[in-house]
């Protein structure tokens, strides 16, 4: 189980009200908590807080162990903490390497605790992959607005994540841009008046390649996105739309619709982030440029509007918008997704965890990149499925899982 973070004040850890997190140095500003600050979603958020003219300021920043990057930032935001997980890591801090006004802590306890202390007004869960489901939760727990870019925690355990804000009044507003396309145009209408939701996909590096070609496919090769620049763990999952099929699941749980309301639409150029149909036959669709910032500081600014450092749209040029079915052959991930999101339970649980191991595989020489589907849908096929599964059972299924690819991978 994980641990209970409702205590806002652990031992060993004094808790600043001054410097970056004290209310009176900033006036109005909201205490923002990155986790995950020095990836591509964390360090896209530092642009939006950095240009936001004093509306947020960067309370507490989070890295596993990617110092150098996170005392840079510190530096330049100031924030109240710094949290480095890896405790070998945090080790390589010296004395004075963080501005003055700035404290550290280390491990995922720490990091759990500060969360939910009472200064943070936002949480922006950015820690790749299974690993940032903990810290989601303790701010879920704590009742904390989550600005969700962490995809797997609604894959892993969508309903007791969405069961525990309703009980904790936390509010979950979503990262990924076609979720947060899907959530502005879902105020075009009624819950019941909604027919399908559909979520776009750029098709990544291999729409047009062969499908016989696909089993020589290189890491470099895959690491190529054509659009977005990424880690390398979700530059991959785009490759093989495992992406999608994660993000189907996470649409299942988010906005509370069937999985047989819920669709897929392949969409190069990436500037309709998501549309939703209506029962009416209107057609709603969000459109910005390829900039994460966008959906980030609007989960950040929601319910209102500002001005802010994406990029827009330049309706003087012409533009060509192209939409496709995604072939289900050359994508096999797409419909491992359909199937864990219609199944529920411990479904999503396992076919996260098997990607991730399998990813690190391919990216290892140790997978061709057609196995990573393969591998994930016999597991999902395979595992000890559960309906109602605690979040105890999560956890030993993700660890199952983990080890069996493993095992795949040394055999």
């Amino acid at each position: 189980m994980l641990p209970h973070a409702g205590n806002p004040s652990p031992e060993g850890i004094s808790l600043p009200r001054s410097a970056n997190g004290d209310p009176a140095a900033h006036g109005p500003a909201l205490r923002v908590a990155v986790l995950g600050s020095t990836g591509s979603i964390g360090t896209s958020t530092l642009d939006v807080v950095a240009s936001s003219g004093g509306r947020f300021a960067a309370w507490l920043l989070a890295a596993h162990r990617s110092v150098g990057p996170l005392i840079e930032q510190a530096h330049r935001l100031r924030p109240a903490w710094v949290v480095v997980v890896d405790a070998a890591a945090a080790a390589q801090i010296g004395v004075g390497a963080l501005p003055a006004g700035t404290r550290l802590a280390v491990g995922a306890d720490a990091l759990d605790e500060l969360v939910a202390d009472p200064a943070v007004d936002r949480v922006v869960s950015a820690i790749v992959g299974a690993a940032g489901l903990r810290s989601t939760w303790a701010a879920v727990e704590a009742g904390k607005t989550v600005a969700l870019a962490n995809k797997e925690t609604l894959v892993m355990a969508g309903p007791l994540v969405m069961r525990l804000a309703c009980r904790t009044g936390a509010t979950i507003l979503p990262v990924d841009s076609e979720h947060s396309a899907i959530h502005q145009a879902l105020c075009a209408g009624r819950p019941a008046e909604v027919r399908r939701i559909v979520l776009t996909a750029s098709g990544g590096p291999f729409r047009t390649r062969p499908q016989a070609a696909l089993a020589s496919v290189t890491p470099a090769e895959a690491l190529r996105h054509p659009t977005w620049s990424m880690g390398p763990k979700i530059t991959v999952d785009s490759a093989t739309m495992m992406n999608k099929a994660l993000e189907l699941i996470e649409a299942r749980w988010l906005f509370d619709v069937p999985a047989e309301k819920l669709a897929v639409l392949v969409h190069p150029q990436s500037i309709v982030h998501s549309l939703v149909e209506f029962i009416d036959g209107s057609v709603i669709a969000q459109l910005s440029p390829p900039d994460m910032r966008l959906p980030i500081q609007y989960a950040l600014t929601y319910p209102a509007r500002t001005a802010g450092p994406a990029r827009r749209l330049d309706f003087t040029q012409a533009m060509t918008l192209e939409f496709e079915p995604p072939d289900l052959g050359r994508f096999p991930a797409v419909a491992l997704g359909h199937a864990a999101a219609a199944r529920g339970g411990t479904a999503g649980a396992v076919l996260n965890a098997a990607n991730e191991e399998a990813v690190g595989g391919f990216l290892a020489g140790r997978l061709r990149f057609i196995d990573i589907a393969e591998t994930c849908g016999r597991l999902l096929d395979e595992h000890p499925f559960e309906a109602e599964p605690t979040l105890e059972a999560i956890l030993r299924l993700d660890a199952w899982a983990r080890q069996e690819v493993r095992s795949c991978l040394s055999s």
